[in-house]
């Protein structure tokens, strides 16, 4: 009996509290439907990383990407339409070194991290302004529209000289 004396004893409630006869039979909640980039992503066999809100939120729905395609490198830096950094990221950021930093698929990996980290930030729509002669420019393109950024302009920047360098002095024999 000593045994049961330390037990708590709860009152037993009635059956009609548990479960009122007239309450009407609740629907199961319906899972939300993944987006449509999400399943085309799945079709093709492609594993897209959750897009995670960054701590300090910028709140940027515009902007610009700044793609940089060298012989030798792809750099992308996602700015605000002030030309404040928002995400940036490089082909030795992203773990390539040597010559396969120069490869499109380098290119495609850059562009993904760059728009990952302005979507972070709350980017829907961006403008793309392309400097260089890499291999990367048109890979780094479509994988900022893979990855579900809408693309409105997309400009070339390429500096061109108008009347080139000056040339050497001449050479004197």
């Amino acid at each position: 009996m000593a045994k049961d004396a330390h037990k708590s004893e709860e009152p037993k409630k009635p059956a009609a509290a548990v479960a009122p006869a007239a309450a009407p039979a609740a629907e199961p909640a319906k899972p939300a439907a993944p987006p449509a980039t999400a399943e085309a992503a799945l079709a093709e066999g492609e594993v897209q990383k959750k897009v995670i809100k960054a701590k300090h939120s910028k709140n940027v729905f515009q902007g610009i990407a700044h793609i940089m395609a060298t012989f030798n490198n792809t750099c992308v830096s996602i700015t605000d339409l002030k030309g404040r950094v928002i995400g940036w990221s490089s082909a030795g950021r992203v773990g390539f070194k040597g010559s396969r930093k120069s490869t499109a698929y380098a290119a495609q990996l850059v562009a993904q991290d760059a728009a990952r980290q302005g979507m972070a930030h709350g980017l829907k729509e961006i403008e793309v302004w392309v400097k260089g002669p890499g291999s990367g420019r048109e890979a780094a393109i479509r994988a900022l529209q893979a990855i579900g950024l809408e693309i409105t302009v997309i400009k070339d920047v390429t500096p061109i000289p108008h009347n080139g360098c000056r040339p050497p002095k001449r050479r004197r024999v």
